[in-house]
């Protein structure tokens, strides 16, 4: 490992390497040597930087679901009306922006992980409220929350299915949880 003097990215560094290391080996064989080892820091900085691994599971997904809110936002900022919304969520689901590999492989190891440790519980919390405040924007808060769960259903199928619905099935549902057609 070289040595970088007055490394001020470190800390991020081990951050993304985190969200790296548990898409590639899952969250159940990260370790701080793997964190250390990718992010190409010493080991010694893993507990400089962060309390203990929860801490740095936390503040990695953290950041990854801020980073995914922005990506949802984006989907909805031209949008003003519902209708437009609903078109919005289909491109959402079918956007490769959102549903890459990288991506998908975090939300599986968020979800899988969320029962087992609290602080990723509050970090999936946060992330649903966020989107669900978003779809508020046009839609009732129990139709925000169906359509959001619809959502992430949604795109963890229609990266895995064998033989995904099409865009106008999608919209069609969409349109039928917004109660508009």
């Amino acid at each position: 490992m070289a040595r970088r003097p007055n490394d001020p990215l470190r800390r991020e560094r081990i951050l993304q390497a985190t969200l790296d290391t548990i898409s590639q080996h899952g969250i159940q064989a990260v370790t701080h040597r793997k964190i250390a080892t990718c992010a190409d820091v010493p080991l010694g900085s893993m507990t400089y930087y962060f309390s203990g691994i929860d801490a740095l599971l936390e503040e990695a997904f953290t950041g990854f679901t801020g980073e995914m809110i922005v990506q949802y936002q984006s989907f909805f900022s031209e949008v003003t009306t519902a209708g437009e919304a609903c078109d919005a969520i289909t491109q959402l689901i079918f956007s490769a922006q959102v549903t890459t590999a990288h991506n998908m492989g975090l939300m599986y190891q968020l979800y899988a992980f969320v029962g087992c440790k609290p602080a990723l519980k509050n970090v999936m919390q946060n992330w649903m409220q966020q989107s669900q405040k978003v779809l508020e924007q046009w839609f009732d808060p129990p139709t925000a929350r169906a359509l959001d769960a619809f959502i992430e259903g949604m795109t963890l199928h229609f990266v895995t299915d064998r033989a995904p619905l099409g865009k106008t099935e999608i919209r069609e549902m969409v349109g039928r949880i917004a109660r508009i057609v």
